[in-house]
């Protein structure tokens, strides 16, 4: 007999979705090609400001869309109840080069 577990999604995006519908109550749709399979997202106004935010005052940025696998469709999945949160991606500093110690 199986134990029931709970299966989440997350899916790391850092460039802003190009193709963007809106639904007449406001929300937000978009698609996601993760290795071929596309996941479809709709998420709220407040929800999708965190992208747009992000585009506009990081130079490098990260997202991480997090949610319930949901129903299949012809080429992926819905990603159901999903919520985004943003990280600035700051530069990797140079790591200095160990000098060389001689015996």
């Amino acid at each position: 007999m199986a134990i029931q577990g709970k299966l989440e999604l997350t899916i790391k995006i850092n460039e802003f979705p190009s193709d963007v519908s809106v639904d007449k109550n406001g929300w937000k749709s978009f698609d996601l090609d993760c290795d071929g399979q596309i996941f479809s997202v709709t998420v709220k106004p407040k929800v999708f400001k965190k992208l747009e935010d992000a585009q506009v005052n990081y130079p490098q940025w990260v997202a991480a869309i997090a949610g319930k696998m949901g129903e299949a469709t012809g080429t992926g999945f819905v990603l159901l109840e999903p919520n985004i949160q943003v990280f600035e991606k700051k530069p990797k500093e140079a790591k200095p080069a160990e000098e060389a110690s001689s015996n």
